[in-house]
């Protein structure tokens, strides 16, 4: 139950809009028992994954970023052109130098902008959006692109069943303008455990971690009982800390958006924080898990099935490599 004023609510930042792009290339259940010992049941019953979309060979995260904002200008009718500064939140850029950031910058035209990318993996939108917030409430930024966007499938070794199971393609976008009476943002939570970060991980370039020797491949890794229990865990804690910044209880969310890592996670998570499954939107089931990209594909999916409406309030958490993780509530006012 609403107790009285909030309490951070200090934003001068509001999300206007909102676009999305996956690839049109399906990867089924069915297709990956041709590639590894698994099976379509054995999948969903583990992890509630069905197919999950992959880039052509051409197809890079700076192009599925680009089609995500037009999608998001047709839909809301938005100019980009006046856009002062594009966060993309990525783990799988097209090159190390320049920033994909900078890449959609070309590729949209955009004369007057800065451009960077963030890599905080999985739980990369919800710091994008952090980082939007502070730069629009602090009067450094009027416009902001918010686009979280990943083409994992170049970077997963189809021979490896613990990791090629999971994972997909796709992005989303968000514009983030100034706006002091009717601001999104209410409050945030962040935490990391970087002792941890050995428990999810992509190197071509390093052998050592805290001492420990890791495989160099280029490929994604993960251990994933031990992320598991580090997300259970962990995450409905930084819940419960977000939501005692504000003078709002759980009850009073409208929708749960976490990151679409897994299934079983997500019911977990939703039974530690006394969180209807029913109130979490995920978009895991027919794209996978995209990592930066889960978080804005689900919000989008909200939207677009009319679930989400205006006035609602959002619990975004994000949570991954890093291990990281990040958590947003906010009012939704599109």
């Amino acid at each position: 139950m609403f107790k009285g004023a909030i309490v951070m609510n200090t934003s001068k930042a509001k999300i206007t809009a909102i676009g999305s792009y996956v690839p049109e290339k399906r990867l089924t259940n069915h297709r990956l028992e041709e590639l590894v010992d698994t099976n379509d049941e054995w999948i969903v019953q583990r992890t509630g994954i069905k197919e999950r979309r992959i880039a052509e060979d051409h197809e890079h995260t700076s192009d599925i970023s680009v089609k995500a904002v037009e999608n998001l200008m047709e839909r809301y009718q938005k100019s980009v052109e006046d856009v002062d500064m594009i966060i993309v939140c990525t783990m799988t850029p097209d090159f190390k130098t320049p920033s994909v950031a900078a890449l959609v910058q070309a590729k949209l035209g955009i004369k007057n902008t800065g451009a960077i990318d963030l890599n905080a993996a999985c739980a990369g939108f919800t710091y994008g959006l952090h980082v939007a917030n502070g730069m629009v409430t602090a009067g450094l930024n009027k416009k902001v692109l918010v686009i979280g966007a990943e083409t994992f499938s170049k970077i997963i070794d189809y021979s490896d069943r613990s990791t090629c199971i999971l994972f997909g393609d796709g992005g989303g976008a968000v514009l983030v303008e100034f706006d002091e009476q009717q601001p999104s943002f209410i409050a945030s939570h962040m935490a990391t455990d970087g002792m941890l970060g050995k428990n999810l991980y992509c190197t071509d370039l390093s052998k050592m971690m805290f001492g420990e020797e890791l495989p160099v491949n280029g490929f994604i890794a993960q251990n994933g009982r031990e992320v598991y229990k580090w997300a259970v865990n962990t995450v409905p804690k930084g819940m419960a800390a977000l939501m005692g910044k504000t003078d709002f209880e759980m009850q009073d969310v409208n929708w749960f958006v976490p990151h679409s890592a897994n299934l079983r996670i997500i019911e977990s998570i939703c039974s530690r924080s006394k969180i209807s499954l029913e109130q979490a939107i995920y978009s895991l089931e027919y794209f996978g898990n995209t990592s930066a990209a889960t978080i804005p594909l689900s919000l989008d999916k909200g939207v677009e099935e009319g679930k989400i409406q205006t006035g609602d309030k959002l619990l975004l958490y994000g949570f991954g490599g890093g291990l990281t993780q990040a958590g947003l509530l906010i009012n939704w006012s599109l």
